[in-house]
């Protein structure tokens, strides 16, 4: 099987937990008929091969990019604009994905940069509490109810084809969350770190151009 085949075979088979905690709520994009063939569109694309990738591990799906579109970092203007699947999902954009994308265009464009990189989350679906993102790592309790999927994830997932020397870590707090789960597991050799997109998309805009090259050279290392 290919990377693929794989993907599209544990994506379009993601069933949404009930977590009951503290009024938090789970997003599952991949029980929809049209995220199934977006997802299916996208990896034949970009993934239909046996090459390892190097794993850009988020935290969860936003609601407005993988937590709608089942791509992670990758709202529905992206989608269409930078990926060329049409999709139905309306006109969202969010700013994580608008940062990796500007990445991905810097890189040699996305064809070159899916061929080299696989983007992911520790937790596959998007949380949502109050009507906003909520991050597993919020709560110290919720995080550690996770945890057992959050390594079911992982596991599953590097099994598409990782490369295993080091794998990019995006935020400190779940760089943090991760490193003791990586010391337990021995998923990757090594973590390199680096500020979350809608970090960087919020508050360090101005220098923007530093932080695309900091991912370049994280992605080249």
């Amino acid at each position: 099987m290919t990377f693929a085949d794989k993907a599209i075979k544990y994506f379009s088979g993601l069933k949404a937990p009930e977590i009951n905690f503290n009024q938090t709520e789970v997003m599952n994009p991949y029980s929809s008929p049209e995220v199934k063939k977006i997802i299916r569109e996208f990896y034949l694309k970009f993934y239909n091969d046996d090459n390892e990738r190097i794993f850009i591990i988020g935290i969860n799906p936003g609601r407005f990019g993988g937590g709608l579109t089942g791509i992670s970092f990758t709202d529905p203007v992206a989608l269409g604009e930078e990926c060329g699947i049409k999709n139905n999902l309306g006109n969202q954009k969010e700013l994580s994905s608008k940062f990796i994308y500007s990445v991905a265009n810097q890189s040699g464009g996305v064809k070159k940069f899916f061929s080299k990189v696989f983007l992911t989350a520790l937790y596959p679906f998007a949380l949502i509490k109050n009507g906003k993102n909520y991050n597993y790592y919020d709560d110290k309790v919720l995080a550690e109810r996770l945890k057992v999927d959050i390594v079911k994830n992982i596991n599953s997932q590097i099994k598409f084809g990782a490369r295993k020397d080091f794998a990019i870590l995006l935020g400190k707090k779940n760089a943090a969350y991760f490193k003791a789960l990586n010391d337990e597991h021995n998923f990757f050799k090594k973590i390199i770190i680096v500020e979350h997109p809608r970090y960087i998309m919020q508050y360090k805009l101005k220098n923007i151009d530093n932080y695309i090259n900091k991912y370049l050279k994280a992605i080249i290392t």
